[in-house]
């Protein structure tokens, strides 16, 4: 049902600006949208057809719009509400500072329930999470808000925007981090990962599925979320810090401590007994779909540092990642998937742990890994978007070849993951 006479503005026609501009308009809304002016005639051209009203900025959206929310990076969320105020909702993957940017700028009388898609421009919105985060707000206006975000028909759920911030933290910094440093790794070694016998098989596919899907998108809906979101660094840190208790077991030969390290991880988090645990992943998902270009029965045995790292971080933080399943995010699926996968599979696990220990060819591979892992720390840690920017796109370039291809197939894998949930719901 659509609120009678009632406008929606959207600052920022990014990607999940566009997206959010074509779902409330298709709703039935009167959408309202704009970038920044140097945009304007390109909005024009590209969106004109649309049916949405293409406007030269956020003075034009604020002043005939009776909701706006802004589609910006985290980065300049203070300078778009500073230049264009109103009654106002955000959609940036960190809270703190969009909060702030609304009390600092905007008048005290001014509403804000702001929200939070938590997946890409990629997904569909449907069934999907959404946060909803009152701040300021009488019922009147809440329950319009509420009734103007169902046009999206997301899973809707409440937060403050402490909590948001919190497990944005614990499901997505160490989970981008991941990722990322596998692109770098691949991309310092001068291979690519379809190419290479360790990554092509099982889920293996996954972690190149979904390095490749955030290399595709762009890089500051991850530099904001690693470097503004004061409760993520915590996590990173620990992250790196594992990452580098791990790797020291491994080249000085501590197999009894790293062997007891991991295991202390999996009873944590999985608990004792793993033979009958139901797991996210099975067979069938992981093999159809690879883009691998080496036969199967050439792989490699692989250490999954990666993976062995992940637990040892949640064990080491105290924290169960099945408590944030509330507000996963499809990297954090596949990634939590993968490591549950892992660590169910006693066979797996074992050959994990040995090949840590006695490959050399692995340990090789392992410290490049390594390497990437501690240089994205010290780029977050300093809080440099420039270098975070200069990072991303450098391994972006390198991983064009199938960047497409592997969006496409990470978007397979997700659809696979989501109607096995549903039918075992």
């Amino acid at each position: 049902m659509v609120v009678a006479n009632f406008e929606v503005g959207i600052i920022g026609a990014g990607d999940m600006g566009m997206l959010y501009a074509k779902r409330f308009k298709q709703a039935g809304y009167v959408v309202n949208l704009c970038d920044t002016p140097d945009r304007y005639a390109e909005l024009r051209t590209r969106h004109g057809d649309l049916g949405i009203n293409i406007l030269e900025d956020g003075y034009a959206v604020s002043r005939r719009s009776d909701y706006i929310i802004y589609s910006v990076p985290a980065v300049i969320i203070g300078k778009a509400v500073r230049e264009w105020g109103a009654i106002v909702a955000g959609q940036t993957s960190v809270k703190s500072p969009e909060i702030e940017a609304f009390v600092k700028y905007l008048p005290t009388d001014t509403h804000i329930v702001t929200c939070h898609s938590m997946h890409g421009p990629n997904i569909d919105t449907k069934d999907q999470p959404l946060a909803i985060i009152r701040y300021r707000s009488d019922d009147e206006h809440y329950q319009t808000a509420i009734e103007v975000l169902g046009a999206l028909e997301s899973r809707m759920i409440y937060l403050t925007y402490e909590e948001h911030d919190r497990i944005t933290a614990d499901t997505q910094a160490a989970t981008h981090l991941s990722f990322i440093s596998l692109g770098t790794a691949w991309s310092l070694q001068g291979y690519h990962p379809w190419l290479n016998p360790q990554f092509i098989s099982g889920i293996n596919n996954v972690k190149v599925a979904m390095a490749l899907r955030i290399y595709a998108s762009k890089w500051h809906v991850y530099a904001g979320l690693a470097i503004m979101n004061p409760l993520a660094k915590k996590q990173l840190q620990c992250y790196v810090e594992s990452m580098t208790t791990l790797y020291k077991y491994m080249i000085a030969g501590n197999r009894t401590e790293f062997r007891e390290l991991v295991h202390r991880a999996a009873d944590f988090i999985f608990g004792k007994d793993r033979s009958h645990k139901t797991i996210l992943l099975d067979d069938d998902v992981l093999d159809q779909l690879s883009l691998a270009q080496v036969p199967k029965e050439q792989s490699r045995p692989n250490s999954h540092l990666s993976l062995l790292c992940a637990a040892v971080c949640w064990y080491r933080m105290n924290m169960s990642p099945y408590d944030n399943l509330v507000c996963q995010t499809p990297p954090f699926r596949m990634w939590l998937g993968i490591v549950e996968y892992l660590f169910c599979n006693q066979d797996m696990l074992e050959e994990s742990i040995e090949t840590a220990l006695e490959d050399r060819y692995t340990q090789a591979e392992d410290l490049v890994f390594y390497t990437a892992v501690t240089g994205w720390g010290q780029c977050i840690e300093l809080g440099s978007f420039e270098g975070y920017q200069e990072r991303f796109e450098k391994t972006a370039e390198f991983l064009r070849p199938k960047l497409a291809e592997g969006k496409d197939l990470s978007t397979m894998i997700l659809k696979k993951l989501t109607n096995k949930q549903q039918q075992s719901a």
